[in-house]
């Protein structure tokens, strides 16, 4: 072989180990780039059986309270705080927040179920089963039950979780749950309950010791309807300690 198609041999080789190491290079560079977040998936897992809180719900709250998403690195996403942020909505009970490899930004998101439905003259609000406090939809209705009258503020998380706390109780027994149709807050704050059938009116008063309370209604039932009938007392008056007050 002679000396010139040698030096041709030698230039072609070097020519393609240079463009392999040019190539190798920009690839690692490449694929050292950090991904960033594509787009946003929301997905509402209990969607068929509430409807407190929509997809664009989510993304609005997110685009407010955490800021800039779309197009950043994965890596520089604070998951932990997408989840606070949202579940500082009050219809909002838990989410979980997450990226996969395709660059999507994933929110599952699951909404508070409402026990009872508070309704003043004006305004109103759900409350779930530990009583925390939400709004209504003008939308979407939750048929569950209402305690009317003169209900507490939203802010008022004591009496609202103190109220539902009732309300659990008396749904909780096949007896309470079909026999008292009413519960009204007064304007000093007492709760009375009304029940389907007779002209009685059962003051329970503020909502505590509730299993008390509801054991002197059952002794009403038990022991003075028997002997004065029904509908003889407009008012059993049941916040005294030992005792059931009937006028």
């Amino acid at each position: 072989m002679s000396r010139s198609v040698r030096n041709i041999i030698i230039v072609i080789c070097a020519i393609v180990v240079a463009a392999g190491l040019t190539a190798s290079y920009f690839a690692g560079k490449s694929s050292q780039r950090p991904l960033t977040c594509k787009g946003l998936k929301v997905v509402i897992a209990d969607s068929t059986s509430n409807s407190f809180v929509s997809r664009d719900d989510v993304r609005k709250f997110l685009d407010k309270e955490y800021g800039q998403y779309l197009d950043m690195p994965l890596d520089s996403l604070d998951l932990d705080m997408m989840e606070k942020v949202l579940e500082a909505r009050s219809a909002i009970n838990n989410t979980e927040a997450f990226v996969t490899k395709d660059g999507m930004l994933n929110i599952t998101v699951t909404q508070r179920r409402p026990a009872v439905r508070f309704q003043g003259p004006e305004w109103g609000y759900y409350a779930d089963a530990e009583g925390r406090a939400f709004p209504l939809q003008k939308s979407y209705a939750s048929y569950v039950p209402v305690v009317d009258g003169h209900i507490p503020p939203m802010t008022d998380t004591l009496r609202i979780a103190k109220t539902t706390a009732l309300v659990n109780f008396l749904e909780s027994s096949s007896l309470w749950k079909d026999k008292i149709v009413q519960i009204t807050i007064g304007s000093k704050g007492d709760i009375t309950l009304i029940p389907r059938e007779g002209k009685e009116k059962f003051i329970i008063g503020q909502p505590s010791d509730i299993e008390e309370k509801v054991r002197k209604m059952e002794m009403y039932y038990t022991h003075i309807i028997p002997e004065k009938g029904s509908g003889h007392y407009r008012t059993v008056d049941l916040r005294y300690e030992g005792q059931i007050v009937c006028r």
